[in-house]
């Protein structure tokens, strides 16, 4: 039996049509209730009628500046509610936003322009900016509202960067039909509706928060409740208790902080949801004994967000992912066909999928049936996907492939241990050897954790180096950088 899942055909994406305006086609029904509550020592609230008028207002303000349809708009701005603002204003306007991390550097935001060239860059005080000839602008215009621009829902809607296999940032464009894709996901991961109050720990510019704790809320005609700038991870529960947050989304080293506090009570919670990197099971574990609710993890990537994941009805069995949302269609390759069940191969998503991307920058969708991924699953005959890492982070031992995750799994209960990332590296030419990279306040004892590691990993998996950092390593978008430990491993003198 092979490995090849469908969980029926896709949703079909109505035409004419145009993101924004679906993301906002509740405002005009709902425009007292708040669309968006940004919360921390003070409340400030924006509703669906206020949210709907300043997008529109700022739509009006790009084109009145001269812009045309299909330019490209990049934005350095900081974590404001005017990202999202922006991010819907452009494309209301038939503009093409590309929202970039804040996070990056000057030389990184210079690289996108230059892939990108974008006849308008959006910046605020404090984020770096690029050197491009594109105007700057400091403040969102707005002029009179202007309608959307429908069209084909095919066409190009935003584009956003992700690192790849490469450790380089690549470009994807994403069609209008993206946002109506994401429905697949409000049974099949979320159980949303518009009784929810949905509050996402990252920050207004992680398109993470954008898809999951913004964009799929306001489009369900939910309310998004974002902490402020500022707030640390200890203060999140009682942030969800005090504003009866309803379901709660983070990434996996946000539930880990917090749960280093006593939580207390939150009753109006019904379940969190995690996605970004692998979610330790010993984590969610820990979270159901505090908390009383479960974490529903997902699997996606930057090419088609999320399409895996369990459910409050449905939820994934232990060490796995979850199954296909309902309307996807996924297989498991090695050598260009599928592998059969239960087998380690290369995560494929069918080209049907309204969510998959139009392709990178400069390289439409290939046109085959199947976009092979970077990601290395193994899929049993009910379609239970266990995540296995990217297929550049997988490592060789004595010949045999072994998981990354599976290593740091077995090491994420280990008294003292806050966090670890396993690592082949090479200590002399052509020899590799496993390292646990770990954060932990002291150094741990190499015995000590050579012990645990011989109770519960086959020899070939054991770590065979443990090296203690202050940090570990991470990218713009929070995830962890194994590749640059590998890349800057020295070898040690003794």
């Amino acid at each position: 039996m092979q490995s090849v899942f469908d969980q029926g055909p896709p949703l079909a994406c109505p035409a004419p049509f145009n993101m924004a305006a679906y993301v906002l086609s509740h405002a005009v029904a709902l425009a007292d209730k708040p669309a968006l509550e940004v919360v921390g020592d003070t409340r400030q609230t924006l509703t669906y009628a206020a949210l709907r008028q300043r997008v529109t207002r700022v739509a009006g303000g790009l084109r009145a500046s001269g812009l045309t349809e299909g330019d490209r708009v990049l934005f350095r701005l900081g974590n404001t509610a005017d990202f999202p603002v922006a991010y819907l204003a452009c494309i209301w306007a038939g503009l093409i936003p590309i929202p970039a991390s804040s996070q990056l550097t000057a030389p990184e935001a210079s690289e996108v322009a230059r892939q990108t060239t974008p006849a308008l860059i959006l910046h605020q005080d404090g984020v770096s900016l690029p050197e491009h000839a594109a105007q700057v602008m400091g403040e969102l215009p707005e002029a009179e509202p202007i309608e959307p621009v429908m069209g084909d829902p095919n066409r190009l809607a935003y584009i956003i960067f992700t690192s790849g296999t490469s450790g380089k940032p690549s470009g994807v464009r994403h069609a209008h039909r993206a946002i109506w894709a994401r429905r697949m996901m409000w049974d099949g991961w979320y159980d949303l509706s518009a009784q929810d109050r949905v509050m996402h720990a990252g920050a207004f510019n992680w398109t993470y928060t954008l898809g999951t704790g913004l964009m799929d809320p306001w489009s369900v005609g939910a309310t998004a409740l974002i902490p402020a700038e500022g707030v640390i991870s200890d203060a999140l529960a009682a942030l969800i208790a005090k504003h009866d947050a309803t379901i709660f989304a983070a990434a996996p080293g946000v539930y880990r902080q917090i749960l280093k506090s006593k939580l207390p009570m939150m009753p109006s919670l019904r379940h969190g949801l995690s996605a970004g990197e692998s979610l330790p099971h010993v984590l969610r574990e820990a979270w159901q004994a505090a908390t009383g609710t479960d974490i529903h993890e997902a699997l996606g990537m930057s090419e088609c967000s999320t399409f895996v994941s369990g459910r409050p009805s449905v939820p994934a069995l232990a060490h796995t992912s979850g199954r296909p949302q309902a309307g996807r269609r996924i297989a498991v390759f090695e050598n260009g066909k599928p592998v059969p069940v239960d087998t380690a191969g290369l995560l494929a998503i069918h080209r049907s999928d309204p969510g998959l991307m139009l392709g990178y920058l400069d390289e439409d969708l290939p046109a085959e049936e199947w976009f092979v991924t970077a990601d290395t699953v193994r899929m049993s005959a009910l379609g239970d996907v266990t995540y296995l890492g990217r297929a550049d982070d997988m490592m060789n031992a004595g010949g045999f492939r072994v998981s990354p995750l599976e290593v740091e799994g077995v090491f994420s209960d280990l008294s003292g241990l806050t966090a670890c990332a396993a690592v082949a590296v090479e200590i002399k030419a052509n020899t590799q050897v496993i390292a646990l990279f770990y954060t932990s306040d002291t150094p741990l004892r190499d015995d000590d954790m050579r012990t645990h590691a011989h109770a519960l990993l086959a020899r070939y998996k054991q770590p065979r180096l443990y090296i203690h950092r202050d940090t570990l390593p991470k990218g713009g978008n929070g995830k962890l950088n194994r590749r640059l430990l590998r890349d800057t491993f020295e070898v040690p003198n003794d």
